[in-house]
């Protein structure tokens, strides 16, 4: 284990709100929740487009995205708890969601060089 992930063990490598630290990441995830959603979904395993749909459906989308934090914080190592994951997804869903997806690169690798480039790899 590197320097750089055992300085971050046990907690997000991204804060809740750093989410303008990567724009585009930002904008994809309030201008379409779902769709973040659905990527990250995909990164744990799960069906994206069935997480894409339930995201539309207020109160289920919440139930399924927090379900998927805790899968993701479980596979990172990440301390927090299923009430601290509900909470977040029902107070700052899309935050949570630029979280999740900058965490697990669920929206493929966004580098921003300078505020001016951006290379995206395809997933």
């Amino acid at each position: 284990m590197d320097a750089v992930s055992e300085a971050h063990e046990g907690e997000f490598q991204h804060g809740l709100f750093s989410c303008f630290e990567n724009c585009i990441v930002c904008v994809i995830t309030h201008c379409c929740p779902c769709y973040t959603a659905g990527k990250v979904a995909g990164t744990t395993g799960r069906s994206q487009i069935l997480h894409t749909l339930a995201c539309c459906v207020p109160l289920v989308g919440i139930i399924c995205n927090y379900r998927v934090r805790g899968v993701v914080r479980k596979s990172k190592a990440i301390d927090g708890s299923k009430a601290g994951d509900f909470f977040v997804h029902c107070c700052c869903p899309c935050c949570a969601l630029a979280q999740e997806a900058r965490e697990t690169g669920a929206l493929g690798s966004t580098h921003m060089a300078g505020g001016a480039s951006l290379v995206m790899e395809r997933t």
